[in-house]
């Protein structure tokens, strides 16, 4: 069971302030009946809930792909710069956060939920699972920067800091190169420190796939959509 005011506010239609005065109101109702009590409890698998007509349905967990632009920040609030949350319309639900974190200049794949245990699982070093970024890199990469990610690299500052072993597929080579790297971890500003640890510099970076999800092509910088029924399955 759960409050009306909850509800609606779990379902982005605005805070618990807004909400209850829409209840007030009388624009909500609760199974074609006009309901003026904010505290009202409801069984909200099974409750029809309805602002002015249109069917407000409850979600526990929501789950959206975005493609992240450069810019903004894998945070839920920052006081001084745009949030991946900010470029998501009004209406969204308050709890939902970014599954780990991409640098403010590195673009692609982010998924956003309010599945804690989810995130979780996902984050884990335990389950091991691959990320795969696209980068231009500042540097001739060959076949000895290849083996090198696949042992691992010490990334550390002053000490060491090894990362586990990652595939690197060279896409192009010359001054400027162009790769693929898949890796199982997500420390921070991972891949920029294991180029600067064989002396290259990465000038663009994107995430392609994380885990079974890969980035929707369809999807320009910025856009965002929920996840489809069949990446879901895979997901859970």
């Amino acid at each position: 069971m759960i409050r009306l005011d909850k509800y609606l506010a779990d379902m982005g239609v605005g805070t618990r302030t807004e909400v209850k005065r829409l209840i007030r109101q009388g624009k909500i109702t609760v199974n074609g009946i006009t309901e003026k009590s904010a505290d009202t409890k409801l069984e909200e698998r099974n409750a029809l809930v309805a602002l002015e007509g249109r069917a407000i349905s409850y979600a526990q967990y929501e789950y959206y792909m975005l493609n992240k632009p450069a810019g903004v920040v894998s945070a839920r609030s920052d006081k001084r710069e745009k949030t991946v949350l900010d470029l998501m319309e009004s209406g969204k639900r308050k709890d939902l956060s970014p599954v780990g974190r991409l640098d403010k200049d590195t673009v692609g794949l982010l998924l956003l939920t309010n599945d804690g245990a989810l995130a979780h699982r996902l984050l884990s070093p335990k389950k091991h699972v691959d990320k795969t970024y696209y980068a231009r890199v500042k540097g001739f990469v060959t076949e000895d920067t290849v083996m090198q990610f696949g042992e691992g690299l010490d990334i550390g500052e002053g000490q060491e800091e090894w990362t586990m072993p990652a595939s690197l597929r060279i896409i192009r080579q010359g001054d400027i190169s162009e790769i693929r790297l898949t890796l199982q971890e997500g420390k921070y500003h991972q891949v920029k420190r294991m180029f600067q640890a064989v002396g290259m510099e990465v000038l663009y970076l994107k995430r392609e796939t994380f885990g079974v999800l890969t980035l929707d092509s369809s999807l320009a910088e910025g856009e965002y959509r929920r996840l489809t029924n069949e990446e879901m399955e895979l997901l859970l």
